[in-house]
């Protein structure tokens, strides 16, 4: 948004950052790890930790509370804390203060990592219908 950032925050004025490339996240966690020869990962049954890609699920959460914890919207790192919660009830994320931004560069890479979370979302999403989908039941 314009009165957020100060700019208009869209996806082609941003070059995406992926926070959780080296680290476990969902999609190293919920896909079968040698895609083979296509670029398409696919689901092993026989192989697939339920328990391994929620895991995942919550290390992206976390990564991109942690990230966004100077976002002026406590909407959504409230709703990252819920999702957490969720997926862990051992979590004890509280919402922090949303501090001030305060250079164009730092505004440039929280909307940046907003662009990103919003298309992870879409990959939780959707191994979250998986997971508990009638199908993926042994």
């Amino acid at each position: 948004e314009l009165g957020t950032f100060g700019f208009e925050c869209t996806l082609e004025e941003v070059d995406l950052e992926d926070i959780t490339k080296n680290q476990i996240n969902t999609i190293k966690a919920c896909t079968f790890e040698d895609p083979g020869t296509g670029n398409c990962p696919a689901l092993e049954r026989s192989t697939f930790d339920t328990g391994k890609c929620l895991q995942g699920i919550y290390e992206d959460l976390s990564a991109y509370r942690a990230a966004l914890k100077n976002l002026k919207d406590q909407n959504v790192l409230t709703t990252i804390d819920e999702m957490m919660k969720a997926l862990k009830s051992s979590s004890r994320s509280v919402p922090q203060p949303a501090a001030g931004l305060t250079s164009f560069q730092e505004r440039m890479r929280l909307c940046s990592i907003l662009h990103a979370f919003r298309i992870r979302t879409v990959t939780i999403n959707r191994m979250m219908s998986y997971l508990t989908s009638p199908e993926s039941s042994m």
